[in-house]
């Protein structure tokens, strides 16, 4: 079992764990996931390691709920356990070498983006962070972004909070300013990315995306996480997470994610009416 040390409420669908996992925390790097289950007859689900502590023997994940398993999460509190806490899995973010880089995150894809942001700008690059969120009451990771980013851009569908925009309209601004980019890392709504991608490839901005797909294993076993890269059939879980984003097809991984939308939906549901009616366990 793996307890959860910490746990804070980002915003009203967003909650931050922070698990006793010691083995995890020091192997763990930015860019890479874990595999936890919430009890023991739980699915498997994937989150990205948003930070971690060697010393300290922990590891922490932040998750939306937007399922059944991530609404049975969402009721484990302080002092509470996994059954499974699995990693670290996939391949870890390239950090060192550049001199430039925007990090474009968006909704709880920031809790991905600050790790990687961090991270580059421990290891001498010049981060400017683009994070955008649909009004300001679900901004997360705001202070943190800003104590690792040399420059900060904050962006929010209704204006409520930052520039009213799109992140896309703030990367475009800063380009067009004259900011020149080793790298662009962008990780969030699939087509968040997409549309990212799109306008890096115009100014010819290396970039790079990350991927979350339906994952089981994580091992590459059971295919649940292909993707088309470059016309070659790639693995999230073992050949990324992150990938060349001009390179992903974003329309078929687009399609994918909703196949089982429905079902997940129901799921949900049910978890729900479980807990409302006092017979949800922990």
């Amino acid at each position: 079992m793996f307890e959860i040390v910490r746990r804070v409420e980002l915003n009203p669908t967003v909650t931050l764990f922070e698990v006793a996992a010691p083995l995890v925390a020091k192997k763990a790097k930015p860019g890479q996931f874990v595999i936890l289950r919430a009890d023991a007859e739980g699915e498997r689900i994937p989150l990205t390691i948003a930070d971690s502590d060697a010393e300290k023997g922990t590891v922490t994940v932040i998750f939306q709920v937007v399922g059944a398993t991530t609404e049975k999460l969402n009721h484990i509190k302080t002092g509470g356990a996994l059954a499974d806490f699995v990693g670290p899995l996939g391949r870890a973010t390239e950090v060192e070498g550049f001199k430039k880089v925007a990090v474009v995150g968006g909704g709880v894809g920031c809790a991905i983006a600050y790790p990687v942001a961090k991270a580059l700008y421990r290891a001498g690059a010049e981060v400017h962070a683009v994070v955008g969120f649909r009004t300001k009451d679900l901004i997360i990771l705001e202070p943190e972004f800003r104590a690792c980013s040399h420059k900060f851009v904050l962006m929010t569908d209704d204006g409520s909070a930052g520039k009213q925009g799109l992140v896309t309209d703030a990367l475009r601004g800063l380009i067009e300013s004259g900011e020149q980019y080793d790298r662009v890392i962008t990780i969030g709504p699939l087509i968040m990315m997409k549309f990212v991608s799109a306008l890096t490839k115009e100014y010819g901005i290396p970039t790079v995306a990350s991927m979350n797909p339906v994952m089981i294993d994580g091992t590459g076993m059971c295919g649940g996480c292909r993707l088309t890269v470059g016309g070659e059939t790639k693995f999230a879980c073992v050949d990324g997470p992150e990938f060349d984003a001009h390179l992903i097809d974003f329309d078929e991984a687009m399609e994918r994610s909703t196949m089982y939308r429905d079902f997940e939906r129901a799921a949900h549901e049910a978890t729900c009416n479980l807990y409302r009616m006092g017979e949800g366990k922990q």
